[in-house]
């Protein structure tokens, strides 16, 4: 016999899982959605150099790799974002610009597993891309925050920085040439220990002088205009710099605008994300009970991406969240539902001399936009009750030979155990108003 078994860092989705990310996924359809941003998709598999190079060496040696049967080089995709870049520099012609997309697919990364990290994933990607408009930028944190609201997350903070900000305080401490080394490490603060970044800053090379200052720039704390005070003073001498500190301080103010609750949003100096293609804002969002859990929707800004590509200028900009995450986080926290089955009503089968009786019924339910599913073997009425109870049924429908003979049924409340007597009489429309009625008023 052949062991069943899954590879680290890949899963199967049981049914209260696979619900609990399906109904996320139809959360973040209708958000995107109502900004205006669209569906596309793109392969799994590309040609590996539209892949390498892109994000980090890091992610160069997660990449799943391999030679196809055409003797071509090729590799799965390790996020959204790279694939979209060459889906632009192919396509924009006839999308037009600025063109806002979102994406839901699988990804993989070959790294090591931890807490909510897989090695196959789902993002759940929106970008605009063909504007450096700072409406733009003000939007996708503004898409973050009622996306997380609307998935009904009540305690998440939103926390951003800019890269010009970083690439400024970089280039004051001569820094400027090992920046990805540099900003890979401050993305850490939070995930590890000051004393171990610190450690990693010296073993790239930084000076302690260096190194304190870059700890004291992450650790700016107090009010937002403390933080932006703090910050400006840092890249006084450096004009993207001060760029980067006033796109904050718009942000802040197009939240504040927009009714976004104070504190929701906050600049946060440590905050650089590991990806290199990021060019201006970037941003993470963290479970206010969890936050040790990491980022559980990223993003930012991206200028030069699709340049590799084409010699368009495509600037983007742009936030994934990452579902998986998410979902382990909200089961941590344990808000997330055991229920087993998409289905609203469990109707019973009782008599089979009435299965033809029985699928009118469910068939009559269905039309009527309730999803219904009709047990398939007609054994005792209690243990029927019993599995649709550990599904997370939330009623069932009881109809046996003396309710048919008498015209009636049994609606069962399966979380309260009541039950109504509907009077229908062998009419499917009152049977059908009765049933909508009690699955409002349950």
């Amino acid at each position: 016999m052949i062991e069943p078994r899954t590879l680290k860092g890949f899963r199967d989705h049981l049914p209260a899982q696979a619900l609990a990310r399906e109904r996320i996924l139809d959360v973040a359809r209708q958000v995107y959605r109502s900004f205006g941003f669209a569906p596309i998709d793109t392969p799994a598999l590309e040609y590996l150099e539209i892949l390498t190079g892109k994000g980090s060496a890091e992610t160069d040696k997660q990449l799943y790799r391999f030679t196809d049967h055409g003797g071509r080089e090729v590799g799965m995709r390790f996020d959204l974002t790279v694939p979209f870049a060459r889906f632009c520099a192919q396509h924009i012609a006839s999308l037009g610009t600025p063109f806002k997309r979102y994406h839901m697919a699988t990804v993989w990364r070959g790294e090591n597993t931890q807490r909510g990290r897989y090695r196959e994933f789902m993002q759940c990607d929106f970008d605009t891309i063909g504007t450096t408009s700072p409406v733009a930028d003000l939007e996708t944190v503004l898409v973050v925050h009622d996306l997380l609201a609307a998935i009904g997350i009540e305690r998440f903070t939103i926390r951003i920085n800019d890269r010009r900000v970083l690439g400024g305080v970089l280039a004051s401490l001569g820094l400027a040439d090992r920046a990805t080394d540099v900003l890979r490490s401050l993305d850490k603060l939070g995930k590890a220990t000051r004393d171990a970044v610190k450690a990693e800053l010296i073993g790239h090379g930084v000076v302690a002088d260096a190194v304190e200052k870059l700890l004291k720039m992450a650790e700016l704390s107090g009010s937002m205009a403390d933080v932006l005070a703090g910050l400006e003073s840092l890249v006084a001498d450096s004009e993207s710099g001060r760029a980067g500190v006033a796109a904050l301080r718009a942000i802040l103010d197009g939240v504040q605008a927009a009714g976004v609750a104070e504190g929701r949003v906050v600049v946060d100096p440590s905050i650089a994300r590991g990806l290199d293609y990021y060019t201006g804002i970037v941003l993470e969002s963290f479970l206010d009970d969890l936050p040790t859990l990491g980022s559980i929707c990223s993003g930012g800004r991206y200028d030069n991406l699709a340049g590799l590509y084409t010699k368009q200028a495509l600037p983007g900009v742009g936030a994934s969240l990452g579902i998986d995450r998410l979902l382990a986080g909200l089961e941590e926290l344990g808000k997330l539902s055991a229920v087993e089955t998409p289905a609203e009503v469990f109707l019973v089968f009782f008599d089979e001399a009435h299965l033809a009786d029985y699928l009118r019924v469910a068939s009559a339910l269905r039309a009527a936009g309730m999803a219904v599913e009709f047990f398939p073997e007609a054994k005792r009425v209690g243990q029927q009750l019993k599995v649709a109870a550990k599904k997370g049924f939330p009623a069932a429908l009881v109809i046996g030979s003396d309710e048919f003979a008498a015209g009636t049924a049994q609606f069962k409340n399966l979380a309260t155990q009541q039950s109504t007597t509907i009077d229908w009489h062998g009419d499917l429309h009152v049977l059908v108003d009765a049933v909508r009625s009690q699955m409002v008023s349950r």
